[in-house]
């Protein structure tokens, strides 16, 4: 008895993490590049109560007796689907189709990756900077930060689906200013660690960032100007799963009452 009470304290626990999760998802919903996650569980331990067992007969059964103790959370992984579209309007927005990332230059100096291409343009003394909305300078193929001229009005600059920045000349015809948005690609992008806002850090599980201008390789991303890709939550999906995980909760909890029912019955046993 007192082994299923810590079972269903374990379940109990696991499916706190997973509303914990499911609540995650459901505020971000409305989060520019944001991409929903999944709890995931596996099984504890299994005690092993007898190697061989018999049954009436006597006669050995081909399988033991073991009972589990539980589980636990094993990961929570971020579901990389592609999000919805939505025109802005805005010549800095920016959405990419595919599995591309956008690379930011942190305050730290480190390089963070997001989805979310809402973009400013910081006006500076020495050229204009292509930013996200926390300031940080928005990195080109080559990964250094994106300036352009102060004689260029930011208006008036378009950028094309392979993210080359143009601007129109004197008889407004469109010319290249040799300036590239850079996009890179991991291998395993689930194992990116999570950072500030909706951005993204390199780590040993997801490795190096691979850049599409120099990978050959890779499937091309495409950029989407004056567009933002939204979150990948699907709101019924969410609460279905939130009440599956209530009620996986509630379950393990009516375990935890029936021991220690059973507990209270043993312990006025008379003789």
């Amino acid at each position: 008895m007192m082994r299923s009470l810590w079972t269903g304290a374990s379940g109990m626990i696991s499916q706190q993490t997973n509303v914990d999760t499911i609540a995650n998802n459901l505020a971000n919903i409305n989060t520019t590049g944001y991409k929903t996650e999944r709890a995931e569980f596996k099984s504890l331990l299994y005690q092993t109560i007898q190697d061989k067992s018999t049954d009436s007969t006597g006669e050995e059964k081909p399988i033991g007796i073991q009972v589990g103790l539980g589980t636990r959370n094993s990961a929570i992984t971020s579901q990389f689907t592609q999000g919805a579209f939505t025109e802005t309007g805005n010549q800095w927005d920016f959405a990419i189709q595919g599995d591309g990332f956008f690379a930011v230059q942190k305050s730290d100096g480190s390089i963070g990756y997001t989805r979310s291409g809402a973009f400013k343009m910081s006006i500076g003394v020495g050229g204009n900077t292509l930013c996200d909305s926390d300031g940080n300078p928005v990195l080109d193929s080559n990964g250094a930060p994106i300036t352009t001229d102060a004689t260029y009005s930011p208006s008036q600059i378009t950028v094309d689906e392979s993210g080359n920045l143009s601007y129109p000349d004197a008889d407004g015809n469109s010319q290249s200013l040799g300036i590239k948005i850079g996009l890179v690609q991991f291998n395993n992008p689930s194992g990116l660690s999570k950072g500030s806002g909706t951005t993204l850090k390199e780590s040993a599980a997801s490795g190096s960032p691979r850049w599409e201008s120099g990978d050959t390789a890779l499937s091309q991303s495409v950029i989407k100007q004056k567009y933002l890709e939204g979150s990948n939550v699907q709101a019924v999906d969410e609460m279905v799963n939130l009440i599956v995980a209530q009620r996986a909760y509630e379950m393990n909890s009516k375990i935890i009452t029936a021991s220690d029912t059973m507990l209270q019955q043993a312990n006025n046993l008379r003789n």
